[in-house]
């Protein structure tokens, strides 16, 4: 089964701010989650039910997923506590 996938408007701008090969990295990784929104290398974000985190290189993307549809709701960088701020100011 194949996902469709919504982003965020603040997803969707840091995506298209990266350089072209973090933007290579970042969106074949995301493409990737409409295959499988549940990969091994994914976690369960505590205390936020039906969202998960995956760590692509040096970014993190936390996403849900609804019915069909795989939801990205931030992209940051990784090391910065910044990306779990960003995403409890929207829950």
């Amino acid at each position: 089964m194949s996902y469709l996938l919504s982003m965020s408007p603040d997803a969707d701008n840091f995506l298209f701010a990266l350089q072209a090969k973090q933007f290579k990295q970042v969106a074949g990784a995301i493409f990737m989650l409409m295959e499988d929104p549940f990969p091994q290398d994914s976690q369960e974000l505590k205390g936020y039910p039906g969202f998960r985190r995956k760590d692509i290189g040096e970014y993190r993307v936390i996403y849900g997923v609804q019915d069909d549809t795989v939801l990205i709701d931030v992209i940051d960088k990784r090391n910065d506590d910044a990306v779990y701020r960003r995403f409890t100011r929207k829950h």
